[in-house]
């Protein structure tokens, strides 16, 4: 079973910008149909994204106590960082796209240059010298 763009969204807790961010970075390998649709194996999503964990709804008694200060500290940093991460794989796709656009136009302006010279056009003069 393969995963769809936003299937692996709902499976990892991911946003799909940055699901097809990591896919065009080229973190995560990916197929695309005629359609244009993604369908990606599930351990290939996996290696980078964890499993999204779900969780019930449990009554407030059976909750667990409150987290220590540590705690939210930690999952703070670490949401930090998983957003850090995903604009760094978006940055990445932008660099890349870049260097594709610079190199096009060096090969354009490279055949420019290398290409024959322009004629010079010869004006005659009818009268005079």
């Amino acid at each position: 079973m393969v995963y769809t763009l936003g299937e692996a969204e709902q499976a990892t807790g991911k946003s799909r910008s940055t699901i097809c961010a990591a896919i065009k970075s080229g973190r995560i390998a990916a197929r695309k149909d005629a359609t244009g649709m993604f369908h990606i194996d599930p351990s290939e999503l996996h290696r980078i994204y964890p499993r999204r964990v779900y969780t019930e709804h449990k009554p407030a008694s059976a909750r667990p106590p409150e987290d220590s200060g540590a705690e939210a500290a930690l999952r703070e940093v670490q949401a930090r960082l998983d957003a850090a991460q995903a604009r760094l794989a978006e940055k990445d796709s932008l660099i890349a796209d870049l260097r594709e656009d610079r190199d096009r136009w060096r090969q354009q302006a490279t055949a420019l240059l290398t290409g024959p010279p322009p004629r010079k056009r010869r004006i005659f003069r009818l009268f005079g010298r």
